[in-house]
């Protein structure tokens, strides 16, 4: 009998302790000391953690609890920034909006690989990494420009800065990094030509291209319609439209939202049809939005119809999202995100049983 192995991954973000908002938000006021909130974050990530061993994953994460969020962690503290940046609507009508850069040269506070020592004091697993695209950070730069500081000089200085970014995470051990792309069907549905899309690829290839080959194998791009208090920015943009250019990134991994696609085995034939021989497709299996728990016989099923359309040694599963990509997200409790992760980790292995006899 041939032994078949499905990778599975998490996104990354899981929900935080109320108990940890509230000292994150206590903080910024002053009435909380660094020690103390550091000590929280001991505490937090070493429960996140363990509770993450206990769903049986092969690959975990700190669940991104010390983060703000997953895009401006980079920008924690920098003080030439003002707060009237884009504007990204979501389809309940919340938005979020990014920082504006207001004078140069660029250069980030945090790099991710700084969150990596704390999760290791805690585990012996593989840990994941996750760091925000250049592309999303090349959105400070105002249209209008900033004086004495061109935007060529701006992105020179990004690429510098994101392969920062992303060589930390490997120089402080870790698994696998995952870059986090979820403007890019954004940018189809800002600019539906794909001029804005090919402009976001392009800067993400300059950056792959400081990497060796080996390196770029444990680098992948995650892609999703947007989640946040269980809303997305846009799930509306047609997939089809997004994926042949999406896997021109030159990465070793892809990590997919599918689970919450309206017609997945669309996308999934057109994944089938424009996949490189040295790319793993991480597949969707979990619906980060949906707060209903997937039994590990629908998450089966969901991997059992991705290896219809993706050779199964280039498969993988995940979850379609971040279960809480920004601090303040409260839309998911924690014991729902770890029972669907325990259920994407129990029906990988149910498929591969299936696939391997």
């Amino acid at each position: 009998m041939t032994m078949t192995t499905i990778p599975t991954e998490p996104v990354g973000s899981l929900p935080r302790p109320r108990k940890l908002q509230e000292a994150v938000v206590a903080y910024r006021e002053g009435s909380l000391s660094s020690e103390k909130l550091n000590k929280l974050f001991d505490q937090v990530v070493k429960d996140t953690i363990q509770r993450f061993e206990a769903t049986g994953s092969p690959v975990i994460s700190d669940g991104e609890q010390t983060k703000t969020s997953f895009v401006t962690y980079p920008l924690d503290g920098l003080k030439n920034l003002a707060s009237d940046g884009i504007s990204i609507p979501f389809e309940d009508g919340h938005d979020r909006q990014l920082p504006r850069l207001t004078d140069g040269p660029f250069q980030y506070s945090t790099y991710a690989g700084s969150y990596l020592p704390r999760a290791k004091k805690f585990t012996t697993r593989p840990l994941k990494q996750a760091v925000i695209s250049a592309s999303a950070m090349s959105l400070l730069y105002p249209q209008e420009g900033i004086p004495n500081y061109p935007q060529k000089q701006f992105i020179d200085d990004l690429i510098k800065q994101s392969v920062k970014d992303i060589r930390s995470c490997f120089e402080n051990g870790a698994y696998h990094v995952q870059v986090d792309f979820t403007e890019a069907r954004l940018a189809i549905k800002l600019d539906p030509s794909k001029k804005l899309l090919k402009q976001f690829i392009n800067l993400n290839n300059q950056v792959l291209s400081h990497f060796s080959e080996k390196e770029r194998q444990r680098i992948g791009f995650h892609t999703c319609p947007g989640g946040d208090h269980d809303s997305t920015h846009s799930a509306d943009v047609d997939y089809a439209e997004l994926i042949p250019l999406f896997l021109t990134l030159n990465a070793g991994n892809f990590y997919m939202q599918m689970a919450s696609e309206e017609h997945p085995e669309k996308s999934l034939e057109i994944i089938g049809e424009n996949i490189r021989s040295n790319q793993t497709i991480y597949v969707g299996v979990i619906d980060v939005i949906n707060e209903d728990v997937e039994s590990p016989e629908e998450v089966r099923d969901r991997v059992l119809t991705a290896a219809e359309y993706i050779p199964i040694q280039q498969l993988g599963t995940t979850d379609d999202c971040g279960f809480s990509p920004f601090g303040d997200d409260i839309a998911t409790s924690r014991d729902t995100a770890f029972a669907k992760i325990t259920a994407r980790v129990e029906g990988t292995k149910m498929a591969e049983d299936k696939l391997g006899k």
